[in-house]
């Protein structure tokens, strides 16, 4: 969910059931990361300065997605994503993986957003929009402006319809459906953009789901992530 749009009041939220690691080579900034999450969220939190110390999930298992906080400060995306990936191979499919320290203005979103990333966290935000966007996104949202996503949907779409409707017989309404999803949007937003009711959507996504073989958003939009 976009930060301009969350509903969430700035405070305290609960996340005590929760794992959040801080990667990044700044210690001192991400004890301090560490002490602030800890103290108003309750959630256990722990500062890394190598994405591998981050624990190896296996896909037989069901385990609980926990969030990375990744250190982005004057790093190339496509490199540092490529490390990411090779470090720990079901980082970004597995686990709600964002940015922080992002400089506003060099449009890295759009393309981290088709990587996996799921939120960004930028050098200039307050204390109270990092407690907001930690709670969006293990409420399995995204945390991005609804600009950015927007912007990315249009772009893209002419390009998913030919990529996706070839292989898997997806309709261009539900390729523009799937699109919003991968990007977090909720069903009202979706209706509002395209102009149907959302019970229309909600038909939509229940044939997305079942042409495309996945139980739910966020297997949908880890699915096109991959695919679109």
């Amino acid at each position: 969910m976009a930060p301009e749009g969350s509903s969430k009041e700035s405070g305290i939220v609960s996340l005590t059931d929760k794992v959040i690691y801080i990667i990044g080579p700044q210690r001192f900034q991400n004890e301090l990361m560490v002490s602030f999450l800890t103290r108003e969220t309750g959630a256990t939190c722990r500062a890394c300065d190598d994405v591998r110390q981050v624990p190896v999930v296996d896909d037989k298992k069901t385990t609980q997605p926990i969030l990375v906080l990744l250190d982005c400060l004057e790093k190339e995306l496509d490199t540092y994503l490529v490390a990411v990936a090779a470090s720990n191979k079901n980082l970004l499919c597995r686990h709600y993986v964002a940015l922080y320290n992002v400089s506003s203005g060099l449009g890295i979103e759009k393309k981290a957003l088709r990587k996996g990333i799921r939120g960004f966290f930028y050098k200039q935000d307050p204390p109270e929009l990092l407690l907001k966007g930690v709670s969006a996104l293990f409420n399995d949202e995204l945390w991005v402006s609804r600009e950015i996503m927007t912007k990315t949907i249009l772009e893209n779409r002419d390009r998913d319809i030919i990529t996706i409707t070839d292989q898997n017989t997806l309709t261009p309404r539900e390729i523009e459906i799937l699109s919003f999803i991968a990007l977090g949007a909720k069903n009202e937003h979706i209706a509002e953009e395209l102009f149907i009711s959302p019970n229309t959507v909600k038909t939509h996504i229940y044939n997305i789901f079942k042409k495309i073989n996945v139980p739910n958003r966020l297997q949908a939009a880890l699915w096109a992530a991959k695919n679109l």
